[in-house]
């Protein structure tokens, strides 16, 4: 009965503004001059009358949408702890012990070579991947709304999240149209300018409070021998005594008490950083922030502030398993991790040298950004709204690569995701992907991962146009570490 109702209110006042603006004889531009119009005319009290009348459903949208996101991020979480205690089990492991003497001193003694410590792995596996959590998003959707699927095509996200348009990414990284010269990218920034650039950023970064000034200047790139600096003033990390004690007490943390979750660590720098050509020299910097990080308790306040309600992992006292009170964060971090967690650290072991330094640069990165790559939330900085921008930006820059993608059964999100996941880590060259997290800093938002991600399947367009099968699609997206980052911004941005 209230569908029409609404219906008909909705076809009243339609007909009835159609007449309005026909007699008027106005331009109407946008919503605003719209309610000018109806004010200035003699049906207004008409319009009064009409909604006064009627009794229209009304309901709050955008908490409606975080509840059921809510719900899926619940889901996943229940997930991914389950799975966590089932490899506990299988290996006959607690989740969180203390060590021995010996141990202990093994630990000390090998701190800077931890992968001494690490024992055997072959039992380990890595909890979740990409691939599981694009799944998971795959799955949610409105219950409020009915998608025909014959009409919708609309790629793999069902979830209605409002993104910018490809006119608004413009104005938003205006900076990075063509005909402005970039650092570090661009032939044309010579020895003369190159010293003159890093004059300003050394003027800036003597104002140690300046924070946008810092984000405006890091817009067009920052010079490789002070981007530690411009990063550091980016994230408001400037380092005293105080950080120096809290980055003891943790690793006194690690030296006394042995987690299950290190193992995982261990085996996914293995996996990965150790096999990457540049990062492997990294190996034991890794392991040291990465132990560090799951023994520290503030960066559960990455879930206090989170739109998404989303909770810290949680197991339970050994032989309490499904009691509530027993229940306890875990790790202490609160922060599982997937595979290809360590590829959000490597990187900047190329940008940091000191260890303590490295660790908290990290720890705000990833509790400024990173954290919102691999949680469910309705904001549009968060992965699933990324994947939503990636494919809107798609369908509007390049709608006849997107319909043959659809009409062979290939889905873009599916290749583009993983790289999104993990900030284009591990796929890209380092120094193109240094210049990439610039950007990121400076601009204070992840969209630009989505724009880069569109911008690699429209370079790579003839080649995919070509191919009719999924695995020919893969094929071509299989080594993107030829990509010049920002040349190919540029690119896109210049549509």
């Amino acid at each position: 009965m209230t569908d029409k109702v609404d219906e008909k209110l909705k076809q009243t006042f339609l007909n009835q503004t159609q007449k309005i603006i026909i007699s008027t004889g106005k331009f109407v531009a946008d919503f605003q001059s719209l309610l000018k119009t109806i004010k200035q005319s003699d049906q207004y009290e008409y319009y009064q009358h009409l909604f006064k009348s009627t009794q229209v459903a009304s309901f709050d949208e955008h908490k409606y949408e975080i509840d059921y996101l809510k719900k899926g991020q619940s889901a996943w979480e229940k997930r991914i702890v389950k799975s966590l205690n089932t490899m506990c089990s299988e290996v006959n492991l607690p989740l969180a012990r203390q060590r021995n003497e010996n141990e202990m001193r093994s630990v000390r003694r090998h701190w800077n070579e931890l992968g001494h410590i690490c024992g055997d792995l072959n039992r380990f596996r890595p909890v979740y991947s990409a691939k599981d959590f694009l799944d998971v998003i795959c799955v949610l959707m409105n219950p409020n709304l009915k998608i025909d699927e014959s009409i919708w095509n609309c790629g793999l996200i069902k979830i209605p999240l409002v993104t910018k348009s490809f006119i608004e990414i413009k104005n938003l990284y205006s900076d990075l149209r063509p005909n402005l010269i970039q650092y570090c990218s661009d032939e044309t920034f010579n020895e003369v300018k190159e010293e003159e650039n890093i004059k300003l950023a050394l003027q800036i970064l003597e104002k140690k409070s300046n924070l946008n000034a810092a984000r405006e200047y890091a817009k067009r790139g920052c010079p490789t021998s002070l981007r530690g600096k411009l990063w550091s003033s980016m994230l408001d990390v400037d380092l005293s005594n105080w950080h120096v004690t809290y980055f003891n007490y943790l690793k006194q943390n690690v030296i006394d008490y042995d987690l299950l979750v290190d193992s995982l660590y261990f085996k996914d720098v293995k996996l990965t950083a150790v096999n990457d050509d540049q990062l492997f020299v990294f190996e034991d910097y890794l392991y040291q922030v990465l132990l560090l990080f799951s023994r520290d308790t503030y960066v559960q306040s990455c879930f206090t502030s989170s739109a998404s309600g989303c909770q810290p992992a949680r197991s339970f006292i050994k032989k309490k398993i499904g009691a509530e009170e027993c229940a306890v964060i875990y790790p202490p971090s609160g922060i599982i991790p997937f595979y290809g967690f360590s590829m959000l650290v490597a990187p900047m072991c190329f940008v940091f040298e000191d260890p303590v330094h490295l660790y908290f640069i990290f720890r705000q990165f990833y509790m400024k950004y990173f954290f919102d790559l691999h949680h469910i939330s309705a904001s549009p900085n968060a992965i699933v709204g990324l994947c939503v921008l990636f494919e809107s930006l798609l369908r509007q820059i390049s709608p006849d690569l997107w319909f043959h993608l659809q009409d062979i059964q290939v889905q873009p999100l599916r290749m583009a995701f993983k790289w999104m996941m993990r900030a284009f880590s591990g796929y890209l060259a380092s120094n193109q992907l240094l210049a990439l997290w610039d950007r990121i800093l400076a601009y204070d938002s992840l969209e630009i991962l989505s724009l880069l991600a569109v911008a690699i399947f429209v370079l790579r367009k003839g080649n995919v146009l070509t191919v009719t099968s999924e695995s020919a699609v893969e094929a071509i997206f299989s080594d993107i570490s030829s990509i010049k980052v920002i040349p190919l911004l540029q690119f896109i941005l210049g549509h």
